[in-house]
């Protein structure tokens, strides 16, 4: 899934590639993917992309007032082709196109464009055009931006007060609370500050404040600067080869050369090293332990 410095990347390569520049139309393949109505899609046809912005894990496309919002959920991505059949894409189901954003370049004899794509058969990436882009509920409740000047350790500390004994994994994935950090990015902050997925939000002292606050600062700002200057189509493998323990179930951490062990939930996991996080000891795998009875 796409996350804050993924999404960061992509505002930088899509801002050089789309401001000053027209929209000539919106092809819709996946009509689930549109969540508003109004503006209709159509309002975007023959606009000018003032800008190119995130608000947390949303991109957000600013076309002469009106706003294209794009949450790319778990399996979504966006694609630039330098050129794009003539004709209107149609829906088709096994094709992972969703939606087609064609430019107008009147120096070119071809069209370039924008292929926003969902693989797989569970669809969540979402698609609004709205005039604010506070009208898109998902933006309205997110909390602060990990990488914003206010997030201060005070903001810190005050979240993790409000949210008593939650489990700061889970703290810190909640949009609501702390915007544009998933899976991936939890499981790295928490392995550079030395911490257990499981540790309750309310239970750090002082130290374990600062290390966390550093470990979220750090570890995002340095996936900011490794994907800057990337494009959209190397996003993601740099993504996979610069992650310590996220997705490396069984192999050696980079730090202590312990094994990266994983907790298995229904519709995700997370992995962790013990000797870095856990002073040794392997969490509980509610899931590997039902299947083990």
């Amino acid at each position: 899934m796409p996350e804050l410095p993924e999404v960061e990347a992509l505002v930088h390569d899509l801002r050089g590639r789309l401001v000053g520049r027209a929209i000539s139309r919106i092809d819709l393949t996946a009509f689930s993917a549109l969540k508003t109505f109004d503006p209709p899609l159509h309002a975007l046809h023959g606009t000018l992309v003032d800008e190119v912005t995130r608000h947390g894990k949303f991109l957000d496309i600013d076309a002469s007032g009106v706003h294209l919002v794009i949450h790319l959920a778990r399996a979504g991505w966006i694609r630039w082709r330098e050129e794009v059949p003539a004709l209107p894409a149609r829906p088709n189901t096994k094709n992972p196109l969703a939606a087609r954003i064609v430019i107008d370049d009147p120096d070119r004899d071809t069209q370039p464009g924008l292929d926003i794509t969902e693989a797989g058969t569970k669809k969540g990436l979402a698609i609004y055009v709205v005039r604010d882009p506070a009208d898109v509920p998902g933006v309205a409740r997110l909390g602060p931006d990990p990488l914003a000047e206010a997030f201060t350790i005070e903001a810190l500390r005050t979240i993790l007060e409000a949210e008593g004994r939650k489990q700061i994994k889970g703290v810190m994935r909640m949009q609501s609370i702390i915007a544009g950090i998933g899976n991936a990015y939890s499981d790295e902050i928490l392995h550079a500050a030395r911490m257990s997925p499981f540790k309750p939000a309310n239970s750090l002292d002082e130290t374990e404040l600062q290390t966390l606050y550093d470990a979220i600062r750090g570890t995002l700002g340095e996936a900011v600067q490794r994907s800057s200057g990337l494009a959209a189509s190397e996003l993601k493998g740099e993504k996979k080869s610069n992650l310590a323990v996220h997705g490396r179930t069984g192999q050696k951490c980079p730090v202590c050369g312990d094994v990266v062990r994983e907790v298995s939930f229904a519709d995700s996991s997370l992995q962790y090293c013990a000797t870095c996080q856990t002073g040794g000891k392997p969490l509980a795998d509610r899931r590997m332990s039902r299947l083990l009875k």
